[in-house]
């Protein structure tokens, strides 16, 4: 016989659970709607590099203006890095990460249009840019 105490925890556990699965299970919000600043249903690129440049200032713990590898924590591969680093410092600035930004938003707006629509955002293009955002 279960005691009314372990009822009481069992149905609480429960409740838990639920509540646990469906944070699990809830959808991200869109870039669309983390990033469209004029909520015309876009991202254009100046509010792309806006939201760039805010995570920049983020994830630039130490503040020597540059983004490493491990700051970058995974938003960019070595290789991507070394793509997006002309001077060869295994360093990103923040106009270097934003140009790496402008190269993915022009990947991830394949009609060329000057924005990235929630579809787009759907893309491997689009959601290697979202990376870049947030």
């Amino acid at each position: 016989m279960i005691s009314r105490r372990n009822a009481i925890l069992a149905a609480i556990t429960g409740l838990a659970g639920i509540g646990a699965t469906r944070a699990v299970f809830a959808k991200k919000p869109s870039p669309v709607a983390l990033f469209d600043t004029d909520n015309d249903g876009t991202v254009d690129l100046a509010e792309a590099k806006k939201a760039a440049s805010d995570l920049f200032d983020k994830l630039d713990r130490d503040k020597d203006g540059t983004l490493d590898i491990k700051e970058l924590q995974g938003r960019l591969s070595r290789r991507d890095l070394t793509a997006a680093d002309p001077d060869n410092d295994k360093t990103l600035t923040k106009n270097e990460y934003l140009a790496a930004v402008e190269k993915r938003f022009k990947a991830a707006d394949p009609d060329n249009d000057g924005t990235v629509s929630a579809a787009e955002f759907r893309t491997a293009s689009g959601q290697a840019l979202a990376r870049l955002l947030h």
